[in-house]
């Protein structure tokens, strides 16, 4: 890594705490510990000292203080923590003097994982499980996480990216080297295919997974559709438990999705309440509709609401739906028809069957947080990956020996892009920019 500067930022929340954890990485660690603390405490254990201003000696706080010698620490650098009493004062007080120690600067958005990257520490996909980590709001988010911090992909990535290196190598062998006698012109025949078959078929079984892991990421997305006035919103505020939508007998009172965010059974759940579907003069909620239309094509699951009679579903061919009957408070006869079920939301009757019928679907999208691919990246890397294993075998019997090699290596590269061992800079902003401060 080419940054020698020592970075520093808060590791706890801002606001008032009982401790603030301060942490600090790079080669001056030691050097501000002294500034700040005197002698070095024994590495690795917390020691309780009065921390100073070097410039007048003043005290700014007693502290615990922790001296984490490199590289055997979490960014393969020379690190300290120090835990400070949580008021805002001490903080801002500490902090103001790190900036003014020769080699140190306040750390941006991600800068410490970066570094874990940069020195060998984390791969990527383990800083992508890091960055899950913090985001993670339900328990099957919090295992899929964790699973991916604990390399579950990136060691299954680097399997295959060792035996796509054993074909190109054999490629390599008979192409260089062909005039051996221990190497044979079959190397690009029989045997090598064979090897790119069972690659490929492995690469292909962890793409079928109907993208479980992102979809886990991102939520299974619900979206609560209907004519106006059929009691979309007051469905939402009920499963909500709160007053997340304006309720109101006027149609057309919803212009725009309401988003909400729910945990069934440890599974994120996006309940989305859109614009009542009508025809319309009104532009404003003709543009709503529109948006409605949208997110009903985007969805995962649709409710369709209907008061009476029955709900047309002939909008959503390609898209799971639960026909649900509301408002059965008020009819005088039990509710049928081809509905899946009735509730009210009013009285809470059929609430919970249908939080059931919900969580089932989810349950059966997305898994227990055990998908091998989470993130987009890592699908369009494996597709790369599969093109150039195709080209492999579908164009074997004729194919030039230095195409063969050459498809080969970009498999091999792409698979590489995945744990970062190739083409990281982009993806390394892009990652780091979404995480918080001192981490």
């Amino acid at each position: 890594m080419n940054d020698h500067s020592t970075i520093f930022a808060p590791a706890s929340g801002f606001g008032r705490a009982a401790v603030a954890v301060v942490r600090l990485s790079g080669p001056a660690c030691a050097a501000a510990l002294l500034a700040l603390a005197g002698p070095l405490p024994p590495p690795r254990r917390l020691s309780l000292r009065s921390l100073r201003d070097p410039v007048d000696g003043s005290v700014l706080d007693k502290a615990l203080i922790c001296w984490m010698p490199g590289p055997k620490t979490f960014s393969g650098e020379d690190m300290a923590e120090l835990h400070l009493h949580g008021g805002a004062a001490v903080r801002s007080g500490v902090l103001r003097v790190l900036s003014s120690l020769p080699g140190c600067r306040a750390a941006e958005a991600g800068a410490f994982t970066r570094r874990a990257v940069l020195n060998g520490r984390l791969d990527l996909t383990e800083a992508e499980g890091i960055a899950d980590l913090i985001e993670a709001e339900t328990e099957a988010q919090r295992r899929q996480a964790l699973r991916q911090l604990d390399g579950a992909l990136g060691r299954q990535v680097e399997a295959w990216r060792e035996a796509g290196l054993t074909c190109l190598a054999a490629a390599e062998a008979a192409l260089d080297f062909a005039d051996e006698g221990d190497v044979d012109d079959a190397a690009l025949d029989a045997a090598l295919l064979g090897r790119v078959a069972g690659l490929r078929t492995e690469i292909a079984a962890a793409l079928a997974d109907g993208r479980r892991g992102e979809r886990l990421r991102d939520g299974f997305t619900v979206v609560l559709a209907g004519a106006p006035n059929v009691g979309k919103s007051t469905l939402l505020n009920a499963l909500s438990r709160r007053d997340a939508a304006i309720v109101s007998d006027r149609p057309g009172t919803t212009r725009d999705a309401i988003e909400v965010r729910l945990d069934l059974g440890g599974l994120p759940v996006l309940l989305v309440d859109t614009a009542g579907l009508r025809e319309t003069a009104d532009v404003v909620e003709a543009e709503g509709i529109a948006r409605t239309r949208q997110r009903i094509a985007q969805a995962d699951l649709v409710l369709l609401l209907a008061d009476t009679g029955e709900a047309e579903a002939s909008g959503f061919p390609d898209v799971p739906v639960l026909r649900i009957r509301t408002k059965v408070d008020l009819s005088d006869t039990a509710s049928a028809g081809s509905e899946d079920v009735g509730i009210s939301a009013r009285t809470g009757r059929g609430l919970d069957a249908l939080l059931r019928l919900i969580q089932d679907r989810a349950e059966s999208a997305l898994g227990s947080g055990d998908a091998v691919v989470t993130r987009e990246r890592h699908r369009a890397a494996l597709v790369r990956c599969l093109g150039h294993l195709d080209r492999v075998l579908a164009a074997a019997d004729g194919a030039l020996p230095e195409m063969i090699s050459e498809d080969l290596r970009l498999a091999v590269r792409a698979l590489g892009e995945i744990s970062g061992r190739v083409g990281v800079e982009d993806v390394l902003d892009r990652l780091f920019s979404s995480f918080c401060i001192g981490k």
